[in-house]
């Protein structure tokens, strides 16, 4: 039997059991339990766990006070002592007291699904807009529950589920927690006003932005890099980026556009972490067109694309204009390759090859573009001809007598905005 004083140490590397439990409503929330579990797995390797084994519990409901229920608790109890198991992690979300009663049952670090991504999200985040976001995750996520969170506190020198807060601001009362959530969502308010004033800024100056969406690891930063030369770090795991990055974008044609890479979505992404990354995904909402990035060798992307199309809706960018693009499509099989389609709003796509960049870079250039028009301008009204700069690109110009023949490649964005000024110009 293992001692029950025993402590996981900052140097100790959390080592698991991981739990499901499938219920009723499991069953019909039309979530794969196996998939989830798979997935939990992923996350727990991600944020520095090592996995020793799992275990799923069938039951029509979940028990209020063991969550899997007692008899199976001491199972877990004796499958962590005879693997030597420091922590258990369940792939649903706890109550505290829940979380107090397995503690004090197992001696066991008790963490669930939604206290993993936050901890993943807190190693992720570098800039201070991301740190902020991540604590008031945290924060939002922990105060119904520090009722239950006794043990976790005494364990709370480091190691999974302790990054971010921190134990000094947990372990003081509701009203300081409640103060400091307060202060952090004046933060983001200040980033939410700098969001605003930059997007003001890109419309003012008629930039045209796509953001890059989907599941996590789909290769959406993959693609950013291999377009733009960005300097972001791209790894095949999950959340390996956290803080949105945008970098200008060349077409084909010399238009220059911002593309950034958001942070990406997962099933059952906690609603704390998406109100606390609002002012970021807000990007989303701005977007001109939205470039939804699916990992097309998953044998899950149905599955995967409804949780990115869910997320987008609950954001309000569920109507914006989007293209799919199918990436690493070098990874399909040819039977998973038939079943993806290729027309103007689907893609398929290996970002490392050059001729599916140009590809892409093409299809932008055409999704962006609002179509070919004829003007005929007075060669007098130079102030006219400006304006056509800013509306498009001119392909071809035509002298005739005292006017000027203009063929313009329309640009969607400053077509709409400034178009008027020459509707009259119009070639019919």
């Amino acid at each position: 039997m293992r001692n029950t004083t025993h402590d996981t140490s900052a140097e100790e590397r959390p080592r698991a059991v991981l739990v499901s439990l499938v219920t009723d409503d499991v069953k019909r929330s039309g979530i794969d339990p196996v998939y989830s579990l798979e997935e939990l797995v992923a996350l727990a390797e991600t944020a520095g766990v090592e996995v020793l084994t799992n275990m799923v519990q069938n039951r029509e409901k979940k028990d209020t006070k063991w969550f899997i229920g007692k008899g199976k608790v001491q199972e877990l109890k004796l499958i962590a002592d005879e693997l030597g198991a420091n922590t258990a992690i369940f792939d649903q979300e706890l109550s505290g007291a829940q979380v107090r009663n397995l503690e004090e049952e197992l001696d066991l670090k008790i963490i669930d699904r939604t206290q993993l991504i936050l901890d993943i999200f807190a190693q992720r985040a570098k800039t201070r807009e991301g740190i902020i976001q991540v604590e008031l995750a945290q924060l939002s996520y922990l105060l119904p529950r520090l009722s239950g969170q006794g043990r976790n506190l005494s364990r709370l020198g480091g190691g999974i589920g302790s990054r971010g807060p921190g134990e000094s601001k947990l372990e003081t009362d509701r009203r300081h927690i409640r103060g400091r959530i307060d202060e952090l969502k004046r933060q983001i308010g200040e980033v939410e006003k700098h969001r605003t004033m930059q997007r003001q800024r890109r419309k003012k100056s008629g930039a045209v932005q796509v953001a890059l969406v989907g599941y996590t690891n789909a290769g959406k930063s993959t693609i950013l890099r291999q377009l733009t030369n960005a300097d972001v770090y791209v790894q095949n795991q999950l959340f390996a980026t956290l803080d949105p990055t945008s970098r200008t974008l060349e077409l084909p044609g010399g238009r220059e556009i911002v593309l950034t890479d958001t942070v990406g979505f997962i099933q059952n992404l906690p609603h704390n972490l998406i109100a606390a990354f609002r002012a970021t995904l807000e990007e989303v909402n701005e977007a001109d067109l939205v470039l939804h990035v699916v990992d097309a060798s998953s044998d899950m992307l149905e599955d995967q694309m409804k949780v990115v199309e869910s997320i987008m809706e609950e954001l309000g960018a569920g109507g914006k204009p989007q293209i799919r693009i199918y990436n690493k499509k070098d990874l399909c099989t040819p039977e998973q390759l038939e079943l993806l389609p290729e027309d103007e709003h689907n893609l398929r796509l290996n970002a490392y090859d050059e001729k599916d960049q140009e590809k892409l870079l093409n299809r932008l250039q055409e999704e962006l573009t609002g179509g070919t028009v004829t003007y005929r301008i007075p060669a007098a009204r130079g102030d006219l001809t400006s304006q056509l700069y800013k509306i498009g690109e001119v392909v071809t110009q035509e002298f005739d007598e005292e006017d000027v023949l203009y063929e313009v490649r329309l640009h969607k964005g400053e077509a709409e905005k400034y178009g008027h000024l020459l509707e009259e110009y119009k070639v019919r």
